[in-house]
């Protein structure tokens, strides 16, 4: 597995992250110019490969250069426990969470052989499995210390220079706090935000949603911004996928944002600086109720729909390998010129 230099942390305190977090780097604009140069320029009718063309143009913007590149790929899972889970909002045990990680490590999860297959270099992160997060129905599931060590913990993942970042997670229970912190950041009762997850029955799925409306009312006074409802309601991975996504932003590496979970840890980000997941591009959208909306909210729209609701960054390995499509075409193919084809033959 990789491993990281000590370095100073992304965020000295909450005042640094709301800095961060308010002074964001924009694309380049002469490369988004000169990407859409080329691809104009390419033996083909304008618009004819739909997406590609934007996620091109799109990738070309936050790398800084005309052909942009998918060679180095990172793919980072956190995995945090969640106090909330002893209310019984899962489907499976706390110690699933370590078991799943060891799984990750020994090579035998799905997200091991979708990022093989992407060619992505994957990383697991655990943090603090033995001391599950505070029980957000009833207190904040993180201290403040806690909170920022979570952030730069997700930050110090994200290596400057990678062409894409996905990242992804393992927490047994996080749907609840996930479901929690959309709720909080966009509004709407518990359960429209509360799905199965892993497979609840009926009994779990209400036991959840009391769960979710609990946390709510009990965090209802504190302030809104993003680190004060990361710190209440998320949890360390949760958190820390948000660190990640900031600190990619500031080193202008674009990111696919992967399930449900995923989403809702960004949510908090865009609602304190409605531009900060203008790096982001939505690598699907998971069977997990509350998912379409949220994506709706975050004015996201998913690169596939497959009905996937596995976690892990699963759905944006998938994803990846659209992008490197995109990118191939756009460093691959002929211009007009260089194939002597006259553009309005094919127009």
């Amino acid at each position: 597995m990789p491993t990281h230099s000590a370095a100073p942390p992304m965020f000295a305190g909450r005042a640094a992250f709301a800095a961060a977090l308010a002074g964001l780097p924009v694309p380049d604009g002469a490369a988004l110019e000169a990407a859409r140069g080329r691809q104009a320029s390419l033996t083909k009718p304008a618009g004819s490969l739909g997406r590609l063309e934007e996620i091109a143009v799109f990738m070309a913007g936050w790398q800084g250069r005309e052909i942009p590149q998918a060679e180095r790929i990172q793919a980072v899972i956190f995995a945090g426990n969640h106090g909330v889970a002893a209310r019984g909002v899962s489907a499976y045990p706390p110690e699933v969470t370590r078991q799943m990680v060891a799984n990750f490590e020994n090579g035998g999860a799905a997200i091991n052989a979708l990022t093989a297959a992407c060619g992505a270099e994957l990383e697991v992160v655990p943090i603090d499995l033995d001391r599950p997060t505070g029980d957000i129905t009833v207190e904040p599931a993180m201290s403040e210390a806690e909170c920022l060590a979570a952030l730069n913990i997700g930050a110090a993942a994200v290596r400057p220079g990678s062409d894409l970042l996905f990242v992804g997670e393992m927490g047994i229970g996080n749907t609840t706090p996930a479901a929690a912190l959309c709720a909080r950041v966009f509004g709407g009762a518990a359960q429209d935000w509360t799905g199965r997850g892993t497979g609840l029955d009926d009994n779990g799925l209400a036991r959840k949603a009391a769960a979710v409306a609990a946390a709510l009312a009990c965090h209802d006074g504190a302030p809104r911004d993003a680190f004060e409802t990361l710190r209440r309601l998320g949890g360390r991975e949760i958190t820390a996928m948000a660190g990640a996504v900031l600190a990619a932003r500031h080193h202008r590496v674009p990111v696919l944002l992967d399930g449900f979970i995923c989403c809702a840890a960004a949510a908090p980000l865009m609602a304190d600086n409605g531009g900060a997941l203008d790096h982001c591009l939505a690598a699907h959208c998971s069977a997990e109720a509350g998912h379409v909306r949220l994506l709706d909210r975050l004015g996201l729209d998913p690169l596939l729909h497959l009905g996937m609701r596995l976690g892990e960054g699963s759905g944006a390995a998938v994803a990846t390998q659209i992008v490197r499509s995109a990118l191939a075409a756009h460093a691959g193919m002929a211009t007009f010129a260089e194939a002597l084809v006259a553009g309005q033959a094919i127009a």
